[in-house]
C-alpha cells in the first residue's frame, strides 16, 4: 500500500519572495496557481496546525487581484478556534474576503458574539473589527445589545472599537438609536481621545438620523461648547496638536455636531454664539489644519441662528481665504461665500474686488465659481462697474463658461439696467462676443426693449447695422439687426442721429447686406426668416423701386426649407394681390408693455397656438426629463419636441407678418376645476392646481405646490413629470429647491400640458429630495385627474 506524500507547507514569507521574483507575469500566475493548488489540497485535507498559515498565503494572493474565493469557509473555522493565532487570521480573511452580498457573512454572528462576551480585549477587538466592516443590517440587530455593554467597560481599548462600531450600527439599522442614546451622555465625560471623537461622531449619526436624538442632546450643548472650549484655550493633549493647532480633527467633529444642533434653535445658537466667536479669533491660520477649523467655524456660523456681527466675521474669514495661496482653500472659500450671498449681501460686497480678481483664475473650476458670486453679488449701484468687469472676462473666458456670462450679464442688465441705452448696448455688446452662447430669450427681449425705447430707434438701428456689417457669424446678433432694419430701415437711411458718429447709407448698401444674410451658409433658416420679412418690411421703407427686392422674395418660393418657402409665397401674394394693403399690414410693430394679466394671457395664447415659440422644452428642462422616458408607454412626451400645430388658412398671413390680432373672443369663461393632493408623506404635501386658459382649450395649466408641515427643511426638492406620447409638455423651472419646514413659504412649478386630441389625461411624477438626512425618492402616477383637466 503506498503512502502518500506530505508537501511541506511553505511560509507566507518565502512566497511573497518567490512571487516578486517573478520576471514575468506569466512566471507570476504560475507561482499562484501552484500555491493556490497547494493550499486548496490542505483545506481538504483539514490541517488544523497550518490552516492559518495557508490562509495568510491565500490573503496575499487575493491582494494582488487572484480569487480567493474558496477561503472562505476556512474564516468561519479559524474564527470558531480558541486560539488566538487562528481568529486574528480568522476575522482578517472575513473582513477581506465576505461582505453582506453573501450569506456565508452570518454564519460568524455567533462566533461573534461569543468573542464579544469571553472578555479577552484583544479578541474582543478583532470582533468588534470585523462587525463594524462587514455587518449587515440583520447582524445589527442581532448583537445591537452586545455592543452596548462594552460602550461602558473599563478599558479604552475595547469601548473605543465599541464606539466606532456603533456608528456602524446606526448608519446601516437607524432604528437602534433608543439603545445607544443612553451611553453617549456618559462618554462625553471620557478624557480618552478616541473615545470622545468616536463618541461625537456617533452623536452627530443619531442626530442626523433621529429627531428625537436631535432633541434629546441639544440639552448637552452646554457640555459640548465647554469641551471645545478647553481645547481652544488649554489644549487637549500635545500629541494630538498638528502645526500648534490643539486636536483639529476633534474641533472640527464637535463643531459639526454643534452645526446640526444649533440648526433652526434659538436656545442652543445663543449658549453656542461667544465660543464661536472665540474660535474664529484665537485659530491660527499659517497652518492647512488651522484653516480647516476655521472652515468649519465659518459652515457653522452659516447654519444656526447667530447673531448679526458674528456672521459679518464669518465673512470676513472667508474673505482672507480667497487671499490664500492654496487653490482649494479659495475654492472653498467661494462657495461658501456664494451660499452667503443671500443672507448677507452687504458683508460679501466688501470683498466684491477680490472676487472679481479670482475671475483669471487659470483653473476652471476656480473662475466657475468666481463667476457664480460675481453674478450674485451685481446689483443697482455696482452694475455699471460688475457689468464692464464681467464683459472683460466674457472676451477671454473658455468656451465653457460663455453660456453662463453671458445669460448672467444679459440677466443682470435686465434687473439693474440704469437707462435703456445703456442696456441696449450692453446686450449689443454680449450679441457681439458671444451670441451663439446667449439664451434662446435674448433676441426677444431685444427686439422688445427696442421697441419701447422709441427716443432709441435711430441709434439702435445704426448701432446694429454696423455690428452687421463687421460680423454676420453671430446669429442671435444678425436677427435682432435683420428685425431693427425691417422695422426702422427709414430711420437708417435719414442718416439724423447725433448720439453716432456720422454714417451715410444708402439703399443698395441695406438690400447687399440683407440679401448676403440670406445666402450665408452661416445663417439659419430662422435667420433667413427674418431677412426676408425685413426685406418686406423695406419695400414700404425705402423709397426705390421695389423691383429687387420682389425678385429676392420670388426666389425663396422654391426653397427647400418648409417655412421660408411658405412665407416667400405669402408675401408674393401680398406683391401680386393685396398690394393696396402692403403699406398698411407691414406698418411698424406697435409697443408691447411687459408684466400685466393681460399680457400674459396673450402670451399663453399665442404659445398654445405655436405662433412663434411652439411648446418646446428649453435645452436643460429636457435634459432633466429624459430619464423619465421609460415612465408612461415606454416613452414619454416631455422629452420630444411637439409636432407644430396647423395654423389656419386665415391665419398664417396675419402670423406671418407679426399683426396684433384683437379678435373678439367668442369662448365662455372657464369652469373652476377643484384642486387635488396627490402627495403626503412626513409632513410633505403635494397638491395640483389646474387652469384652462379661455381661448385655447387643449392647454391645461397645472400648478404644482409643495408644502412642508414637519419640523424639518426638505431640500434639494427635484420634481419631474412625464406624460403619454399623444400629449405635450413643458416643465418650468421651480420657484426653489428648498421646501421650509413649519408650513414655510411653499415652492412651486407649472406644468404646461397641450392636449390636442381631448384624450384622457395621465400624469405620472417623480420626487427626489433630502428630510430628516435621507435621501427619498418616490415614483408615483396620478390618474385620477378632474374630468374638467381634459373634457
Amino acid at each position: 500500500m503506498g503512502t502518500r506524500m506530505v508537501v511541506p507547507s511553505r511560509k507566507l514569507q518565502d512566497l511573497i519572495e518567490e512571487i516578486r521574483g517573478a520576471k514575468t507575469q506569466a512566471q507570476e500566475r504560475e507561482v499562484i496557481q501552484k500555491e493556490c493548488a497547494h493550499i486548496r489540497a490542505s483545506f481538504r485535507d483539514g490541517d488544523p496546525l497550518h490552516r492559518h498559515r495557508q490562509l495568510a498565503k491565500l490573503l496575499y494572493v487575493h491582494m494582488l487581484g487572484y480569487p480567493a474565493h474558496f477561503g472562505q469557509m476556512e474564516c468561519l473555522k479559524l474564527i470558531a478556534s480558541p486560539r488566538f493565532t487562528d481568529k486574528r487570521v480568522g476575522y482578517l480573511g472575513a473582513m477581506l474576503l465576505l461582505d453582506e452580498r453573501q450569506d456565508a457573512h452570518l454564519l460568524i454572528t455567533n462566533s461573534i458574539k461569543n468573542d464579544l462576551n469571553q472578555g479577552i480585549q484583544v479578541v474582543q477587538g478583532l470582533a468588534l473589527c470585523t462587525l463594524s466592516t462587514v455587518g449587515s443590517a440583520e447582524m445589527c440587530r442581532d448583537l445591537a445589545t452586545e455592543v452596548e455593554k462594552l460602550l461602558l467597560q473599563p478599558g479604552s481599548y475595547v469601548r473605543k472599537k465599541a464606539v466606532l462600531t456603533a456608528v456602524h450600527m446606526i448608519r446601516k439599522v437607524p432604528e437602534l438609536s433608543n439603545i445607544f442614546l443612553p451611553p453617549c451622555a456618559q462618554l462625553l465625560h471620557e478624557r480618552h481621545h478616541g473615545i470622545l471623537l468616536g463618541t461625537i461622531t456617533l452623536i452627530t449619526e443619531l442626530c442626523e438620523r433621529s429627531p428625537a436624538a436631535l432633541k434629546h442632546f441639544q440639552k448637552v450643548v452646554p457640555q459640548l461648547v465647554q469641551i471645545l472650549r478647553t481645547l481652544v484655550t488649554t489644549g487637549y493633549s500635545t500629541e494630538h496638536s498638528i502645526s500648534g493647532v490643539s486636536d483639529p480633527f476633534l474641533q472640527v467633529q464637535i463643531l459639526r455636531l454643534l452645526r446640526i444642533l444649533g440648526r433652526n434653535h434659538e436656545e442652543s445658537s445663543d449658549t453656542m454664539n461667544d465660543l464661536l466667536a472665540q474660535v474664529a479669533t484665537n485659530t491660527d491660520t499659517s497652518r492647512n489644519a488651522g484653516n480647516a477649523v476655521l472652515f468649519e467655524t465659518v459652515l457653522t456660523i452659516m447654519d444656526i441662528r447667530s447673531a448679526t456681527g458674528l456672521r459679518v466675521l464669518a465673512v470676513n474669514i472667508l474673505g482672507r481665504f480667497l487671499l490664500n495661496s492654496d487653490k482649494n482653500i479659495r475654492y472653498v472659500a467661494l462657495t461658501s461665500l456664494l451660499r452667503m450671498v443671500q443672507s448677507d449681501h452687504s458683508a460679501v460686497q466688501r470683498h466684491r474686488p477680490t472676487v472679481v480678481e479670482c475671475l483669471r483664475e487659470v483653473d476652471a473650476s476656480l473662475s466657475r465659481r468666481a463667476l457664480e458670486l460675481s453674478l450674485a453679488l451685481v446689483n443697482s449701484s455696482n452694475v455699471r462697474a460688475m457689468t464692464q468687469e464681467l464683459q472683460s472676462f466674457l472676451e477671454s473666458c473658455s468656451p465653457d463658461l460663455r453660456a453662463d456670462c453671458a445669460s448672467g450679464i444679459l440677466l443682470a442688465a435686465e434687473r439693474f439696467a440704469p437707462t435703456k441705452r445703456w442696456h441696449i448696448d450692453t446686450i449689443l455688446r454680449v450679441l457681439t462676443t458671444a451670441g451663439t452662447h446667449v439664451r434662446d430669450d435674448a433676441v426677444a427681449n431685444l427686439t422688445q426693449l427696442i421697441g419701447g425705447a422709441q427716443e432709441l430707434h435711430a441709434y439702435s438701428v445704426r448701432r446694429l447695422y454696423s455690428a452687421l456689417a463687421e460680423d454676420i457669424s453671430q446669429q442671435p446678433l444678425v436677427q435682432v439687426a435683420a428685425w431693427c432694419i425691417g422695422e426702422y430701415g427709414d430711420l437708417l437711411l435719414e442718416g439724423s442721429c447725433e448720439e453716432t458718429e456720422p454714417l451715410q447709407v444708402e439703399e443698395e448698401d441695406v438690400l447687399d447686406l440683407l440679401e448676403k444674410v440670406l445666402q450665408s451658409h452661416m445663417s439659419l433658416p430662422a435667420t433667413r426668416g427674418y431677412a426676408l420679412t425685413a426685406l418686406m418690411k423695406l419695400s414700404t421703407r425705402l423709397r426705390g423701386d421695389n423691383n429687387r427686392i420682389r425678385q429676392v422674395v420670388s426666389i425663396y418660393g422654391s426653397c427647400l426649407d418648409m417655412e421660408l418657402q411658405q412665407r416667400a409665397v405669402e408675401y408674393n401674394t401680398l406683391f401680386r394681390k393685396y398690394d393696396h394693403m402692403r403699406a398698411a399690414i407691414l406698418e411698424k410693430m406697435p409697443l408691447v408693455e411687459r408684466g400685466g394679466t393681460q399680457d400674459e394671457e396673450i402670451k399663453e395664447s399665442k404659445e398654445a397656438q405655436l405662433s412663434e415659440a411652439s411648446l418646446v422644452p428649453t435645452e436643460p428642462q429636457a435634459s432633466e426629463l429624459l430619464d423619465l422616458l421609460d415612465l408612461l408607454d415606454g416613452t414619454s412626451g416631455a422629452a420630444q419636441p411637439p409636432p407644430p400645430l396647423e395654423p389656419s388658412p386665415g391665419d398664417v398671413l396675419v402670423h406671418l407678418l407679426d399683426l396684433p390680432c384683437d379678435l373678439p373672443s367668442a369662448s365662455p369663461p372657464p369652469a373652476s376645476i377643484p384642486n387635488l393632493r396627490v402627495f403626503e408623506r412626513e409632513g410633505l404635501q403635494l397638491n395640483l392646481s389646474f387652469v384652462r386658459p379661455p381661448g385655447t382649450p387643449a392647454l391645461l395649466l397645472i400648478t404644482i405646490t409643495a408644502i412642508n408641515t414637519s419640523e424639518a427643511d426638505v431640500i434639494h426638492f427635484i420634481c419631474q413629470a412625464a406624460v403619454p406620447k399623444s400629449f405635450q409638455l413643458q416643465l418650468q423651472a421651480p420657484s426653489g429647491d428648498t421646501v421650509p419646514a413649519h408650513s414655510g413659504l411653499p415652492v412651486t412649478q407649472l406644468l404646461r400640458i397641450l392636449n390636442p386630441n381631448k384624450a384622457p389625461l395621465r400624469l405620472k411624477l417623480r420626487l427626489t429630495y433630502n428630510h430628516f438626512g435621507q435621501s427619498v425618492q418616490e415614483i408615483f402616477e396620478v390618474n385620477n385627474l378632474p374630468m374638467e383637466t381634459w373634457q
